[in-house]
C-alpha cells in the first residue's frame, strides 16, 4: 500500500508573518478608543480568536455588556488601526522558503486564518502565495478558532480527509481547532507561546519558526514524490 502524501494548512498571524503584537497593539488602540482599558498580556492570550470570540472574551473581563453595535465598532476600528501597521508586518524567517519548497516538491498546502480578507490580504501579498493555493479567511465560515470550521474548509478544498492533514499554528487556539478538526497539529514559538502549553493544547511537535519548521520536514513524513 502507498504511503499516503502528508497536506500542510498554516495560520496566518505569528505562524507564517509576524504580526502578532500587531494585532495586539491595534485591539489595544480600538479597546481604548472605545473606553475599555485591557491589559496589553491579557489581550495577547486571546490572540488566534476569532474578532467576535475575542471581543467577547475580552468583554466579559471587564464585565461589559455584550453590545452587538460595540462588538462591530471595535472590529473596525481594529482593523483600522491593523491596517496602518501591517506595512511593518514582515514573513517569518523561513516562511517564504518553506512555502517555496512545499510547492517545489509536490506537497499540497493552505492557509486558515481568523482574520478577515480585509487585514489579511496585504500581508499574503508578501508570502508569495502561488495561484491555486487555498487561502480560508474568517468571512468564508460560521465560526472561527477554536472551532474547526476554517481548516475543515482548507481541507475540503484542498481535497484530501482530515487524517492526512498537519495543521501548523502558534496560539493554543490553532491547535485546539486542529484537534477537533481531525488533524495533527503542529505548534510553533513565534506567537508567544511556549512549548508546554502548545502541546497541552495538542501540538504532536513543536519548532521555533518555519525555518526550523523546513530543516525538519522529514520528521513529519514530507518528503517529494
Amino acid at each position: 500500500m502507498a504511503a499516503r502524501r502528508m497536506t500542510l494548512v498554516f495560520d496566518l498571524d505569528g505562524t507564517l508573518v509576524d504580526s502578532v503584537y500587531q494585532h495586539v497593539v491595534a485591539w489595544h488602540h480600538a479597546l481604548l478608543e472605545a473606553g475599555i482599558e485591557l491589559s496589553i498580556w491579557r489581550i495577547h492570550r486571546r490572540i488566534g480568536m476569532s474578532g467576535g470570540l475575542f471581543t467577547r472574551a475580552l468583554l466579559r473581563e471587564t464585565g461589559r455588556e455584550f453590545d452587538p453595535e460595540l462588538l462591530e465598532r471595535l472590529r473596525h476600528a481594529h482593523a483600522e488601526a491593523y491596517n496602518r501597521l501591517s506595512g511593518d508586518v514582515q514573513p517569518l524567517p523561513g516562511a517564504v522558503a518553506l512555502l517555496a519548497r512545499l510547492t517545489a516538491i509536490g506537497c499540497p498546502w493552505g492557509i486558515a486564518t481568523s482574520g478577515r480578507m480585509e487585514t489579511a490580504a496585504p500581508v499574503i501579498a508578501k508570502l508569495g502565495v502561488p495561484e491555486g493555493v487555498p487561502i480560508i479567511t474568517r468571512d468564508m465560515v460560521a465560526h472561527a478558532k477554536p472551532d474547526p470550521d476554517l481548516f475543515l474548509a482548507a481541507i475540503d478544498r484542498l481535497g484530501v480527509e482530515p487524517g492526512e492533514v498537519y495543521v501548523v499554528g502558534d496560539s493554543v487556539w490553532d491547535l485546539l481547532a486542529a484537534r477537533r478538526a481531525g488533524t495533527l497539529g503542529i505548534g510553533l514559538l513565534s506567537g508567544g507561546y511556549g512549548t508546554e502549553e502548545l502541546e497541552r493544547a495538542g501540538a504532536y511537535r513543536v519548532y521555533d519558526d518555519p525555518a526550523m519548521l523546513l530543516a525538519h520536514l522529514d520528521e513529519l513524513g514530507v518528503r517529494e514524490g
